[in-house]
């Protein structure tokens, strides 16, 4: 069964029909919720009660439209809202530094890692928001389209406001993290 076969089942009550479509989303879900909670527990739990969530209102879920948007606006939600009233939020770049080559040498990892550092904590100095577009476009890698979709704006804004985080990300960057910077500018050349 497709995707909108799948969701149309589930909405009438099947949870055979639901699982195939949790098990294709749940990496994804997981994913945003780790990256703006930094806490692979909450994330889980995020993640859960997306789901959760997600069947509850299957039935007003417009079918025509693609489910990973819709469920990972839920996820976004309920992380802003966990975070909000948990007051955590951990360190979770390296995360995507994961999917790197291994590095050859110790200095290269040692590299790598501050590298992985400086990022994440020039990531943190920017709005929740500008967060969020940010792992949203370049860790989830998902596109404009997508991207727009889960935060219920239009394309362009999604673009605009990911220039604008990206700019001042090179800012902070430039100013608060110039070794990063340099090392960068060093891979470029």
């Amino acid at each position: 069964m497709d995707e909108s076969a799948l969701i149309r089942h589930a909405a009438n009550g099947d949870a055979s029909a639901w699982e195939p479509l949790v098990l294709a989303h749940q990496q994804a879900v997981f994913r945003l919720a780790y990256l703006l909670l930094g806490d692979p527990d909450d994330a889980e739990d995020t993640a859960q009660e997306t789901f959760l969530r997600a069947w509850n209102h299957l039935k007003r879920f417009d079918q025509t439209r693609p489910l990973r948007p819709w469920l990972l606006s839920i996820a976004a939600n309920l992380a802003r809202n966990r975070r909000r009233s948990a007051g955590r939020y951990l360190a979770a770049l390296t995360r995507a530094f994961r999917n790197e080559p291994i590095p050859a040498t110790v200095e290269e990892k040692s590299a790598q890692y501050m590298e992985a550092n400086d990022l994440w904590k020039a990531v943190q100095s920017l709005s929740m928001s500008d967060q969020q577009i940010v792992y949203l476009r370049y860790f989830l890698d998902l596109s404009v389209a997508e991207t727009a979709e889960v935060l219920q704006v239009v394309e362009g804004t999604v673009k605009s406001r990911l220039s604008r985080a990206l700019e001042k990300l090179r800012v902070i960057i430039k100013q608060e993290f110039p070794v990063f910077a340099e090392r960068r500018e060093g891979h470029e050349s």
